[in-house]
């Protein structure tokens, strides 16, 4: 009886009828945190729904909390400027600074972003993996309030496979921040962010994520805009072999007049 409850509960989810951000939504634990608020437990990853409740929060243009390879992100459509405010007043964010975007494949990767004068050997040693890339932005990649300031965008492929899965799915670029209040820590677990609970279309759980607080680091940002050029905006998780990885196919460190 209660696996016929969990279903229902969650093909509720699925076709909105269940408001994730309020105690309306009944599963089998609530937890009565966040400053008194009853909150709805989280949706495992695990779970033969999840991906398809995800896509379709996206495309709702909600904002969900899910794991990475790294740490627990905030996404919503990178096309959607309404999901892209909501996500910046989530996270207390000015909306000039920059967001990445996470897709899932390579080439997915050079139609959102200017590549060609990166190889395929490369981005194939670089991705999957902790590494956002930076590059010129792409003609279709056009919605003003992302990045509206920036003309380069950063890409992620992850090799986490939930995420993955949502994005072969949801077929659009995902924006893509960490799961916390602007200037605070990254989280590794769904439970270290839970005062933004309320504010998000469904929390998915992937567990603890690492194996050490390294991991907080969160992915390398590494600028490859410019040709045979590289310069590291943020020292993250493998950054020595991200390093390793791109001077072997001979791009080097940049001055900063390359950029």
């Amino acid at each position: 009886m209660a696996c016929v409850v969990r279903m229902r509960t969650l093909i509720n989810i699925m076709i909105g009828k269940n408001d994730y951000s309020t105690a309306a939504y009944k599963p089998s634990k609530l937890f009565k945190r966040a400053g008194g608020q009853v909150l709805p437990e989280p949706i495992s990853t695990s779970n033969s729904g999840a991906i398809q409740i995800a896509v379709e929060k996206l495309k709702k243009g909600e904002v969900i909390a899910i794991p990475t390879d790294t740490v627990y992100g905030l996404a919503c459509n990178a096309n959607d400027p309404e999901a892209i405010r909501h996500l910046y007043r989530i996270k207390g964010r000015s909306d000039l600074k920059p967001v990445a975007i996470c897709v899932a494949t390579i080439k997915d990767l050079r139609y959102w972003g200017v590549t060609d004068h990166l190889s395929d050997s490369l981005l194939n040693d670089l991705l999957p993996g902790a590494v956002t890339i930076v590059v010129k932005r792409s003609l279709h990649l056009n919605n003003p309030m992302l990045n509206p300031e920036e003309t380069n965008i950063g890409i992620r492929i992850t090799k986490n496979p939930f995420i993955q899965d949502v994005c072969k799915l949801f077929k659009l670029p995902i924006a893509l921040t960490s799961a916390n209040k602007s200037a605070s820590k990254s989280t590794l677990e769904v439970y270290e962010f839970e005062e933004l609970w309320p504010q998000l279309g469904a929390v998915f759980n992937g567990g603890h994520l690492g194996l050490s607080e390294e991991q907080r680091a969160a992915s390398t940002v590494i600028d490859l805009s410019t040709p045979e050029y590289y310069k590291i905006i943020r020292y993250g998780v493998s950054v020595e072999a991200i390093i390793k990885t791109v001077e072997k196919h001979n791009i080097r460190l940049a001055a900063q007049s390359d950029f």
